[in-house]
This record gives C-alpha cells, structure tokens and sequence, in this order.
C-alpha cells in the first residue's frame, strides 16, 4: 500500500461520530476519502469553510470553492462560509475537536513543528494557522513519514526546527507506527503492515515503550 494512503487511512480511524474535524494540508486532507462506516463528522477548512463535501468533479469544480490548501472542495447541506479572521477565531475558541496536521519533525513532548525550513539562509514558507489550530483544539493529531529522505527520523526526543505547537500533539501517526504521546516518552500502540518492532526502534529517535496491546494497523 502506497505510505500516504496508509496514513490517511489510519488517520481517518480517529474520527468519532458528531465531531468536528479540521484537516491540515497534503496528507491530513486525504483522511476524508476513508471515513469509517457508519462515521459522520463535518469537516473544517481553515480558510472558513464549516460543512466541506467530498472533492467535485474538474467539470463541477468552481474556482472560489476551495480549502486552504486550493484545492476544489463540495459544500454539504447546512454548510457556514465565513471570512477568514471569524474562521481562526473559532479554531483558537476551541469549537473544533480534532485536527489532522502534517508534519516535519514531531517529538516525545508533544511538540510539533510543521512551517518552517531553512532556505538560502531564510525561514520559509509561513506558519499559516497551524498555530492556532494547535493552541485551540482539543485533539492534535499529527502524520508524517517516519524518516526523512536520508532515513533519520522525523519522531524525536526534542524537534530541532521552530515549532508550531508545544505539548499540543495527543497522536502521532506514520508508515510505519502510531504513538501516543505519554509521560516524556511515547507509548507506541501499533505497528504498519509488514514493520517490526525492531525496525521502529531502528528508525525512532525518541524513546518510547511498548503498550499492553500492541498491535498491527487495521487498515
């Protein structure tokens, strides 16, 4: 299975009947496509959007229609469009139950950092409202591959870029684990297909320990 959809599809797993759900840019915004059966949530563009539907058609889809990240979205029956500082308001209020970030480091803190990379001596792009998202809501999850193109690990004992959000993060979810985040350490709750255990600590900088009821990904 392809690691993106492996990750969004566990992501979605998450998702409790009734909530509220804000999904971040790339990966997170893929969880929609795999709710699971019987689960009905309403989802939230931060660009302020309450009620966003399943992606239209390139025929159906209309320019001034689209989530944060532009890409086309559908409007769901009884659905709010609001401008953009009512949106981030009710992000920071904490109205939203859960949100799904991407990420580029994650650690055994809690701590996320998903908006910066150092460019040419620059910080770029931006941290987009993220922050508020992470300040505000109830639940962080965050989703990432596990390592970095040169195999380091992007799940740490301490980030080393800026950070988004500080002991915000409650689940961490990769392609080849989930964790959730404990006392100072995580406790790794499931495995990917085909991952071992030994291939997680090879791969996990941060220290974590091994829950009860480890168990594969159903996914």
């Amino acid at each position: 299975m392809n690691p993106r959809v492996l990750i969004a599809k566990r992501v979605a797993q998450e998702f409790k009947n009734g909530q509220l759900v804000n999904l971040g840019f790339g990966m997170p915004t893929q969880a929609s496509n795999y709710l699971p059966e019987g689960v009905t949530v309403m989802f939230h563009a931060e660009n302020g959007l309450f009620g966003v539907g399943p992606r239209p058609s390139a025929k159906e889809a209309k320019a001034d229609i689209t989530n944060a990240g532009s890409e086309p979205v559908t409007l769901m029956p009884g659905a709010a469009v609001m401008d953009l500082p009512t949106s981030l308001g009710a992000m920071r209020a904490g109205v939203l139950d859960i949100t799904v970030l991407g990420a580029l480091e994650v650690d055994q803190e809690g701590n996320i950092a998903n908006w910066a990379v150092k460019r040419n001596g620059k910080w770029w792009p931006g941290p987009g409202g993220a922050m508020e998202l992470c300040y505000g809501t109830k639940d962080v999850v965050a989703c990432l591959m596990h390592t970095d193109k040169s195999g380091e690990s992007k799940v740490l004992k301490k980030c080393t870029l800026p950070l988004t959000g500080k002991h915000c993060v409650k689940t961490i979810v990769t392609d080849k684990a989930v964790f959730s985040v404990g006392n100072h350490c995580l406790i790794l709750r499931e495995h990917a297909p085909g991952i071992t255990l030994e291939e997680i600590r090879a791969s996990t900088a941060a220290d974590f320990v091994v829950a009860d009821d480890f168990c594969e990904m159903k996914v």
